[in-house]
């Protein structure tokens, strides 16, 4: 699948002014870096690339709680809605697994996986698996011999001298700055944000545990 065009890092963003959001917010965000609506116009283009790629095969979707909850809905939905109008289908299950690795807006070291532990019905299937915080839930997952692994990411950060893989799905490519909403949380809150925003300083003192 194409790569999409990097957000720069010196990008300023969309004004708040543009965009309704929960007033509750108010003076906790710097500026909308994507829009609810363009998440949606590409998310459904990762979903035609997945029924292109993974067409007719029996998948199951292991959704990363809670960060890529919204997204995986949506993706599913848009999957599903194609497989309904296509000559090929995707029969699919979605499996919840829990990550929790942030502290503030600091990842850390200690890593829980929820919900993982009998993983065993993936054998022979297809995976795609979309959320964060991926390499440790992969290595998990290969154990249990399936068919395929693809990873779905809405974001992916540029971090100088990062390790990580690059998922075989990507939404956008973002500065690495420290985004919520759509489901992307700081400390439990802005999972009401529609739009993908960076969070203010003082939004982070104010939300910080």
């Amino acid at each position: 699948p194409a790569t999409p065009e990097p957000i720069n890092d010196d990008w300023p963003g969309y004004s708040l002014d543009l965009f309704n959001y929960p007033t509750h917010y108010s003076g906790d965000l710097d500026c909308v870096i994507i829009p609810h609506g363009v998440i949606m116009d590409r998310t459904e283009r990762l979903a035609r690339n997945i029924m292109d790629d993974l067409g007719d095969h029996d998948i199951v979707v292991l959704c990363v709680l809670k960060g890529g909850y919204q997204f995986c809905a949506d993706l599913v939905e848009r999957i599903k809605a194609l497989s309904r109008n296509s000559n090929h289908t995707i029969p699919m299950r979605v499996h919840f697994i829990r990550l929790r690795s942030y502290l503030n807006d600091q990842s850390t070291e200690d890593l829980h996986i929820l919900g993982a532990e009998d993983l065993s019905f993936l054998a022979g299937k297809g995976i795609v698996g979309t959320g964060k915080t991926m390499e440790t839930l992969l290595q998990h997952v290969k154990a249990f011999k399936p068919k395929m692994i693809k990873v779905a990411g809405l974001l992916v950060k540029r971090v100088q001298h990062s390790l990580a893989s690059v998922p075989d799905y990507v939404g956008f490519e973002i500065p690495n700055r420290f985004v919520v909403g759509y489901a992307l949380d700081y400390n439990e809150y802005f999972r009401d944000l529609n739009h993908i925003c960076i969070i203010s300083e003082s939004g982070k003192k104010k939300y910080k545990v």
